[in-house]
């Protein structure tokens, strides 16, 4: 059986890992609201201009 207690203690965290975090993190990645959001916006201005 597994003592949790002594594998935390063993625990240490792969320093490629915080690495790979911290470059994607880093980055102003856009994602699936954001493309909506910016959509939507292209689409009201097109509207906008139709009507004029």
């Amino acid at each position: 059986m597994l003592n949790f207690e002594e594998e935390i203690r063993k625990f240490k965290p792969v320093a490629e890992l915080e690495q790979a975090e911290d470059a994607i993190y880093s980055n102003d990645l856009k994602d699936v609201t954001d493309i909506l959001a910016e959509m939507m916006k292209e689409l009201k201005e097109k509207q906008g201009n139709q009507k004029k």
